[in-house]
């Protein structure tokens, strides 16, 4: 098959496979297609990959292509941020430049690392093993996918939001396997099946091959995973935690004068769950839009209303040091009225929503990216897990952005999280896909680390999942109210949990020690042709 001949064949494939596999992502429940929508790009790197008449800068330019058409559809709920009008000032062009910044901007920036990624499969293909080899391939290409995916948690540009595990969230036997090899195997297991089709397609004689392959790896990843669903390691001791879910916006939560309802709603609600024997309470990400002090006026009405409810609560909202540089933090009032001393600040800070980073540059070449942080001054990230430890559980705090990175919840585990409560505010996207392609990753939190993840939202999605990754209550969004549950506490831990991404270590280990034994046997075998 030579797919040369016409570029515009190329790109087709490529676009097609990028765009449906974006939507897989955006509607969970046609997420079994994903198992196929990666075809085109497998056809089109089996067969163009290591082509004599191909250079790296023309792959690098499909891989971006194919990438920025998946990043597209994946970030497309960036048009609900407009009109932005919580921000003063903030006109109608400065609104649709920041929308896309987001949607197109942020796309393309994130498949410029993708674009990489089809060279690094050239580099892989052009060794002896896989020249050799070439029914080894598809794995080949499926653990440079895995390895891209990884590499997304660094820097302040790695945004993992778009990874494949998600578009599995409504299948979810097949992601226990998570709690093993963490959410990279699975990104792993879909492309090898694509891929392994797609060598079928190109290679008809290697079609029972492959075939078996692809069943093979289906049936471990179902098997194993209908095995591990099914055994039970929930403990037996379970508290109530409850999620409020006040419903207040960004466009009102940042107008001072909400400020009394703001403190009615959320008063309303933690009584009324307390009333309903919640044991614990937890509010969204900054709730309080304030900094929270012990002897402040927010500290007393939060201090008054623990007493009154007798639970603690779990508050959102913003804390200072000494040098009043603010932190987006979880605050735990005790039913005493005092305050804990374990607080929790956020790790992982939303750049250009709570930093700008290179600000300079960006005031120059697009001004309204940096008017998007609420206050003058950067959000300070947060340092170290802080696990809340309480009377009857303890419980490792994330905020918002934190969710999306895996590591972070592995080391509240590690650090001796039961539980995970989970702050959020996702107000910016009113009831669009990104709700519950947010809560889809709290799910992947769970099943990693076993744990049971209580999800408060300002304006929802609010809920509460299992620690297999199934949904157990949940609160639609756009309204107030409160979703309650009794969570298992549990102390044991998944694999996962103890040797983390070390899947993703083999594999780098793997082709590093691939690259550098073929170029030192070129490098020999030229030297001995030459002497």
């Amino acid at each position: 098959m030579n797919l040369t001949d016409k570029r515009w064949k190329n790109f087709l494939l490529l676009g097609l496979g990028g765009a449906l596999t974006g939507l897989t992502l955006v509607f969970t429940e046609v997420g079994f297609l994903e198992w196929l929508t990666l075809l085109p790009v497998g056809i089109f790197l089996l067969c163009e990959a290591d082509a004599d008449n191909r250079r790296c800068r023309g792959l690098y330019g499909y891989g971006f292509f194919f990438f920025m058409c998946f990043y597209v559809v994946v970030f497309h709920w960036f048009i609900n941020l407009y009109p932005l009008e919580f921000i003063d000032g903030m006109t109608t062009w400065a609104a649709v430049t920041v929308v896309l910044a987001g949607c197109i901007g942020l796309s393309a920036f994130q498949a410029l690392f993708g674009g990489l990624m089809f060279v690094a499969v050239r580099l892989v293909f052009k060794t002896r093993l896989f020249t050799k080899h070439q029914v080894l391939r598809p794995f080949a290409i499926a653990g440079l996918w895995a390895i891209y995916e990884w590499t997304q948690n660094f820097g302040w540009w790695g945004v993992p939001w778009g990874r494949l595990p998600i578009a599995q969230s409504e299948y979810i036997v097949g992601l226990q396997t998570a709690s093993l090899l963490g959410s990279y195997f699975i990104t792993f297991v879909i492309v090898a099946v694509n891929m392994c089709v797609a060598y079928a397609i190109i290679h008809r004689e290697k079609l029972k091959l492959m075939a078996i392959s692809a069943a093979a790896i289906l049936v471990f990843q179902y098997g194993v995973g209908t095995a591990l669903y099914l055994i039970p390691v929930d403990s037996e001791n379970t508290v109530n935690i409850a999620a409020v879910q006040g419903n207040i916006s960004s466009n009102e939560k940042w107008d001072f004068s909400i400020g009394p309802r703001t403190l009615s709603v959320y008063a309303e609600y933690t009584l009324k769950a307390a009333k309903e024997g919640a044991d614990i309470v937890v509010w969204p990400e900054t709730a309080l839009p304030y900094t929270v002090t012990e002897d402040g006026v927010y500290g007393d009405y939060c201090k008054t209303l623990a007493r009154t409810a007798g639970v603690p609560i779990l508050v959102g909202g913003f804390t200072e040091n000494e040098d009043g540089q603010q932190y987006n933090s979880i605050i735990c009032v005790l039913p005493d009225g005092s305050f804990h001393e374990t607080v929790y600040s956020k790790r992982r800070l939303v750049p250009f929503g709570e930093f700008v980073p290179m600000r300079r540059m960006f005031q120059v070449l697009i001004p309204p990216l940096a008017e998007l942080v609420m206050s003058d001054d950067d959000v300070v990230a947060g340092e170290g897990t802080a696990v809340l430890e309480l009377e009857n559980v303890n419980i490792g705090s994330l905020i918002c952005f934190d969710s999306i990175y895996d590591y972070l919840s592995r080391e509240s585990t590690r650090d001796g999280a039961q539980v995970i409560a989970l702050s959020t505010n996702d107000s910016w996207f009113t009831d669009s896909a990104a709700l519950y392609m947010h809560n889809a990753q709290a799910q992947m939190r769970a099943i990693e680390n076993g744990r049971y993840v209580v999800r408060a939202a300002n304006t929802g999605i609010s809920t509460v999942i299992s620690a297999k990754g199934d949904v157990l209550c949940e609160l639609e969004p756009l309204v107030e109210g409160t979703v309650s549950y009794d969570v298992h506490v549990n102390t044991h831990r998944t694999l996962y949990s103890y040797i983390g991404n070390l899947f993703i270590g083999l594999l780098l280990a793997a082709f590093c020690t691939l690259m550098i034994y073929d170029a030192l046997s070129r490098k020999i075998k030229k030297t001995a042709q030459n002497t």
